[in-house]
């Protein structure tokens, strides 16, 4: 049972940014390992020069899921260890669905520096502050919920409304729309389709 839980809490917290992260920046590894070295411009100028640098938003949704990815690396990982065995969670009165939570609680945060990355580096781009200020804002509100652990319906449902509200502010920033929205789920964009072969 063990097993089970470790494998699907980690599913649940780390598998959608895994997907995300297979389907979108390790399509193309060499730029990837530029990225990762430092002087990315510089380096993917030399490799493809006909090849403009990388936008910032790119740039801005790389690091967010980077750093999402690094928060629930680091905030999980002792709580995945600890469901391998043996069986210590609830004996202090924490609750049976401790893990569950946690995992949920792992990938709401992971999302949300993805979102949060985006919407950032616009802030920064057309310095417009009070954008960083609720990103600030919104991310000491989402790390203050955690105070209030034994309460998980509170915290989880309230970190889930921010991060749809995040989500879709994210998504509007970098030049979402409902039509591109519903082009793409219905496969009828044709610059996605021309873009990404795998999908026909």
């Amino acid at each position: 049972m063990t097993a089970a839980v470790f494998f699907g809490c980690a599913f649940i917290a780390f598998g959608p940014a895994l997907a995300l992260y297979v389907v979108t920046i390790a399509t193309e590894p060499l730029r990837i390992i530029f990225l990762i070295v430092g002087k990315a411009n510089e380096g993917l100028k030399i490799v493809n020069p006909d090849e403009p640098p990388p936008s910032m938003r790119l740039l801005a949704y790389v690091s967010g899921l980077g750093f999402g990815i690094m928060s629930g690396v680091f905030s999980f990982v002792n709580t995945l260890s600890d469901s391998l065995g043996p069986g210590t969670v609830g004996i202090h009165g924490d609750s049976p669905q401790f893990f569950l939570n946690s995992a949920f609680m792992t990938l709401v945060i992971i999302l949300l520096h993805m979102f949060w990355g985006i919407v950032f580096f616009d802030g920064c781009e057309k310095k417009n502050w009070y954008t960083l200020l609720v990103v600030l804002l919104t991310h000491l509100l989402v790390s203050a919920l955690t105070f209030i652990s034994p309460h998980y319906a509170i915290s989880l449902v309230s970190a889930y409304v921010i991060m749809v509200l995040m989500g879709v502010w994210a998504f509007s920033v970098a030049g979402g729309s409902c039509r591109s929205l519903k082009m793409c789920l219905l496969c009828q964009d044709r610059d996605f389709l021309l873009f990404n072969p795998r999908s026909t």
